[in-house]
């Protein structure tokens, strides 16, 4: 195969503007796999960040799915904004989708602020129900435009693993400025001196043409950019989170939840996942945004939580707190080097045991 490799069984394929597809050798030219899984990088990443889990995906479903690590947006790329890469990633999928005809279901899993580019991208690639002019449509019909589409595929996973949903700005939502204000407040004006625009948008301080903080804007529906209907159209939506030593991305906003709010947790709960160590199903709740003092949490971040629970979401609470390589949680919860954080490699297994295909 052309730029093709073949490792353990899968095959790789590097296309020429240097993304990255993953599919069965076991058929070789993967016209069997009708899911695309879309692997979607945090900041200053790149394709290859997704790798180990990639292949898994295609071990352990083979010529089920054909996995696609984004590149638009690898290295200095991802600064540019949650939006400009929202956007490229749309781009990036409608050309996956028009070279493979035979799809019929697509999947997202991102990482750290790839999950939340992932957001906005859906909310561009949806597409509403459609109302067609038939006299007597068969249930079939029926069933197929009874809810909106995202590039004209049936939404099956949306699966995010340590992403900021509420931002980086509220207390002890990046823990290595170990909660303490003075430092959280210098951090959110220098912010976009480091990571640029994207930072910007996850300590919540854009104001583009006078509009809300992004991150806001995406809790709800606005002209052409349907971020929560194109959310509630997935099957599933999954929140992997690291209970503790994620220096990046705290618990309370990679898990969409308040302070308050935070469950207890213990050892492992599985012996074939040792680091999953809680798991909830959260219900779709119309409540209005509780009171700063209910909520312990700013106005912005308690609108941004009451927005995005009014659809619902599996919750995982992930720990390497008895690993060696725990200092690096926010990588190892991914596997972003198979050699450096192989210890994740259960989270990974978890996601595809419990993957809808």
């Amino acid at each position: 195969m052309e730029n093709g490799t073949v490792e353990d069984g899968v095959c790789s394929k590097e296309s020429v503007n240097g993304s990255h597809d993953v599919w069965s050798c076991k058929n070789s030219d993967s016209s069997s796999a009708d899911h695309l899984v879309v692997m979607v990088h945090g900041i200053l990443g790149s394709a290859t960040d997704w790798k180990f889990g990639a292949e898994q995906f295609v071990k352990r479903l083979p010529d089920k799915v054909f996995v696609h690590c984004s590149e638009r947006n690898m290295s200095t790329l991802s600064l540019d904004g949650v939006d400009v890469m929202g956007q490229r990633l749309v781009q990036e999928v409608l050309e996956v989708i028009q070279r493979k005809p035979n799809l019929r279901k697509i999947s997202f899993v991102g990482h750290s602020v790839g999950g939340l580019v992932a957001r906005y991208a859906i909310g561009r690639l949806y597409k509403p129900p459609r109302v067609e002019n038939v006299d007597n449509p068969s249930a079939e019909t029926c069933e197929k435009n009874s809810c909106g589409t995202i590039g004209d595929l049936e939404a099956m996973n949306f699966i995010t693993v340590a992403t900021p949903h509420l931002g980086s700005r509220g207390n002890k939502q990046v823990p290595f400025l170990f909660g303490v204000p003075a430092f959280e407040k210098l951090a959110n004006a220098v912010i976009h001196l480091i990571f640029r625009r994207t930072g910007r948008h996850l300590f919540l301080n854009d104001n583009d043409e006078g509009k809300p903080p992004l991150l806001r804007c995406m809790i709800e529906d606005h002209g052409e950019n349907y971020f929560m209907s194109a959310l509630r159209t997935f099957k599933r939506r999954v929140a992997y989170s690291n209970v503790g030593y994620d220096h990046i991305v705290g618990w309370r906003t990679s898990s969409i939840r308040r302070d308050s709010e935070l469950p207890k947790w213990e050892d492992s709960l599985h012996e074939k996942y040792p680091h999953i160590v809680h798991e909830e199903h959260c219900k779709a709740c119309d409540a209005e945004p509780n009171s700063m003092e209910d909520s312990g949490s700013d106005k912005l971040e308690e609108e941004l939580v009451t927005g995005l629970s009014r659809v619902s979401w599996e919750k995982i609470g992930v720990s390497f707190h008895s690993s060696r390589q725990r200092l690096a949680a926010h990588s190892v919860i991914q596997v972003k080097d198979e050699a450096m954080h192989i210890d994740g490699a259960d989270v990974i297994h978890h996601i595809i045991d419990h993957f809808l295909t």
